[in-house]
């Protein structure tokens, strides 16, 4: 359990200075030391903050509330070592809606401040979430009545439950959670963090009056959610029977690949149009629907 701490505490910081370190790979630089999102925490943290007269106390707690659900939520994930620390078979419920606690506290104090560009983002983010959640919804509860696991243990034992379908169920459900870390982590082609234009920001533009503490939390709280998104892909590719060491390095390794392609996919592909948004984040719907599909035949024939 130790382990898990401090992997949840550490490899957050880490995947974003390799995502980062990875766009300045393929932009021919060298690019800041790869703990340089953890510096940067720790710098915010020293800040003062300063707080807009318009906004309420919403605005003041969203912070501590995004990060606490945040922290909560990776309770019911499994990390590199043994099951998750709160193992229980409401977990998915459990976890899926603590991240929308965070979520529409942070969309709250975005429009808390009056500001009509930070209410822009703050609904297209609730647009997005209205389509993710029900995928994710799906594709998780389609494998754990596969499995009869409903814990996110059954993530684990696709290829000894589903059978023939097995290897088409897990690389669907990959691609499913890889299209949801884009969308939650705000990452390109739905978002890009690197920019402040109007037309281009959804997650960014609702934190821009937060600064120092409140800053770093919110930071630290979407870093955080990509982590535990690419746990679960971890769960789902390691495979069973390794050893406690082999597992921490096989875990590693999966997170270390996924921030490599995130990083590379920023560097290759342009933001999306905002139109063309939506049919992306449709795509999870689709690849989902897939999977609950495979799931029907591999339990009823067919």
């Amino acid at each position: 359990m130790i382990i898990n701490l401090v992997i949840l505490l550490i490899i957050p910081f880490l995947m974003a200075g390799i995502i980062k370190k990875t766009k300045a790979f393929w932009g021919g630089r060298k690019g800041a030391p790869i703990l340089q999102p953890l510096y940067d925490f720790i710098k915010l943290l020293k800040k003062d903050f300063v707080i807009s007269k318009t906004t309420s106390s919403i605005f003041k707690i969203a912070p501590v509330v995004q990060i606490a659900s945040v922290l909560f939520a990776s309770m019911f994930v499994p990390l590199a070592c043994g099951s998750a620390l709160i193992n229980v078979s409401a977990g998915l419920v459990i976890f899926a809606y603590t991240l929308s606690l965070g979520k529409f506290v942070s969309l709250i104090s975005a429009m808390d401040t009056g500001s009509s560009f930070e209410g822009m983002g703050a609904s297209r983010e609730a647009c997005f979430t209205t389509i993710v959640e029900p995928a994710f919804f799906m594709l998780i509860a389609s494998i754990m009545v596969l499995s009869g696991n409903f814990t996110f243990d059954s993530l684990q034992n696709i290829l000894v439950s589903a059978g023939n379908y097995g290897v088409l169920i897990q690389i669907f459900a990959v691609v499913v959670l890889f299209i949801m870390i884009l969308i939650e982590g705000s990452r390109v082609p739905v978002d890009d963090p690197a920019t402040h234009l109007e037309l281009t920001m959804i997650h960014e533009v609702m934190i821009l009056d937060n600064s120092g503490s409140d800053l770093a939390f919110f930071t630290w709280a979407n870093s955080i959610k990509m982590f535990l998104l690419s746990s679960l892909i971890a769960y789902i590719v390691i495979p069973q029977g390794l050893t406690e060491w082999m597992s921490i390095a096989a875990y590693l390794l999966v997170m270390f690949i996924i921030s490599v392609v995130i990083g590379t996919i920023e560097s290759a592909m342009a933001r999306f149009r905002m139109s063309h948004v939506f049919e992306f984040v449709f795509l999870m719907s689709s690849f989902a629907l897939v999977v609950l599909a495979l799931v029907t035949a591999r339990m009823f024939g067919g």
